[in-house]
Order: structure tokens, then sequence, then C-alpha cells
């Protein structure tokens, strides 16, 4: 049975439950022409007059209410806790990329789960938008123009090596790890491409260079192959 329910051929906007959500859907809204909710994501858009095209979720965080407006056909109930609302989510939508936005910025363990969930979630093209940065997992190559001097972060979470162009400090020769080497604030000389070996190195860059990256990753060709699962 095809798990995934969304499917579009335009990024999809995914709004969590998650703190810092207006600046980030407003500039994330632009791109998409479906909106998904994770959980009690729904509330934040129902209460601001947006209707979701779906939420998805364990339902442990929406209102009865909300849940109950939106009926059947636009909510579907995942009831497992292995997984977090962000997962559930990405694993069921096929689209060019996902805009997540109410995932980054706010409780620590919350944002870390994010960034597990793009890992476990690979296959699944997603940026996560946040009070200052974008947050994305490096496809296994990428083009991109940034402004010269840009903030350009790297951080693996798990052993990953990379190449690079464009970049105060290239990376060639790194063997990046969590617990060894990591990349933060390298800087941008030009323009950029980078590649990886493994689907485990997250870019992070300022908020500033949202259409680059968006455009970016469109254009990345294939992405990494969907993890499997038992």
């Amino acid at each position: 049975m095809n798990p995934h329910i969304v499917h579009d051929s335009e990024p999809v906007l995914l709004v969590g439950g998650g703190k810092h959500r207006k600046q980030g859907f407003e500039q994330g809204r632009p791109f998409a022409r479906k909106i998904v909710a994770a959980d009690s994501g729904a509330d934040w858009l129902v209460k601001h007059n947006i209707t979701p095209d779906m939420v998805i979720g364990d339902f442990d965080s929406i209102s009865p209410a909300v849940r109950t407006k939106l009926g059947p056909s636009r909510a579907l109930l995942v009831n497992e806790q292995d997984t977090t609302d962000f997962e559930k989510c990405l694993s069921r939508i096929i689209a060019p990329l996902v805009i997540g936005v109410g995932f980054v910025g706010g409780r620590v363990d919350h944002q870390l789960a994010s960034y597990h969930g793009l890992l476990r979630h690979a296959g699944t093209r997603c940026l996560l938008i946040g009070p200052q940065d974008v947050t994305f997992l490096a496809p296994p190559s990428l083009a991109l123009d940034l402004p010269v001097g840009s903030r350009f972060s790297l951080f693996p979470m798990g052993p990953v090596r990379a190449r690079s162009k464009g970049l105060v400090w290239p990376v060639d020769e790194v063997a990046f790890a969590p617990g060894g080497q990591i990349g933060t604030s390298n800087e941008v000389s030009g323009p950029v491409t980078l590649s990886c070996d493994a689907p485990a190195l997250l870019v992070i860059l300022p908020l500033q260079a949202l259409d680059s990256v968006v455009a970016a990753l469109r254009g990345a060709g294939a992405p990494w192959p969907a993890r499997k699962t038992a």
C-alpha cells in the first residue's frame, strides 16, 4: 500500500506546532500550493483563517474543535509513537521540496528531533525555516550562488566526507563526524558547489539565503535514496 497521501509537483509548506511560525510561514508560502499541518500546527493555521489541505499526526495536541472543523477528509491519524509528527508528515508527502516552519527555534529537544527526521527521511528533500537560519540536509550534489562573505555552516550528524568549491576554507580533506570535526562559520568566496558521500551533513545558512536555497534544492538532481524501514 502506498502511504503517500499528499502529492504535488510544487513545494509543499509544512506547518508544525512550535514557535516562530509567522515569519517563516509568510516567507515560505509563496513557494507552495499545498499546506500540510503536523498535528497542532492545524490549530495555528485555523486561528489565522487558513485551512490546511491535510493535517497528519497522532492527534495528541490538535484541538477537538479544529479536528472537527477540518473533517475526516483533511485529517490522517497515524496512531503510533515511534516517530515524531514531523516524520509522519515527511513519509506521506511526495513533492520536489518540503518547506517546514514551526520545527526549529524553540525547544532544543524538538529541534534535534527535527534534524533527526531530516536524516531518517533523507529521500524527501526538506528545508527548515527558523528565526535566523535555513537548515537542510545536503543532497549528493548542490550548487548555490550566495553573496561573498555569507556564513556557510556545515554540521555532521554522522561520519561524512564532502568536497567543495567557493568556500574560504575548502572541506575536501575533512572527515566530518559528531564529536570530531565540524564546519561552523565557513564563508562564501564565490559560487558554491558542494558534494558529499552520505546523507549526514546539515547545511545551515542565513535566512536571507532562502530564495537561493529553494532554487538550488529544486535543481539539485537526484535526492538520496529513501531509507529502508522495517
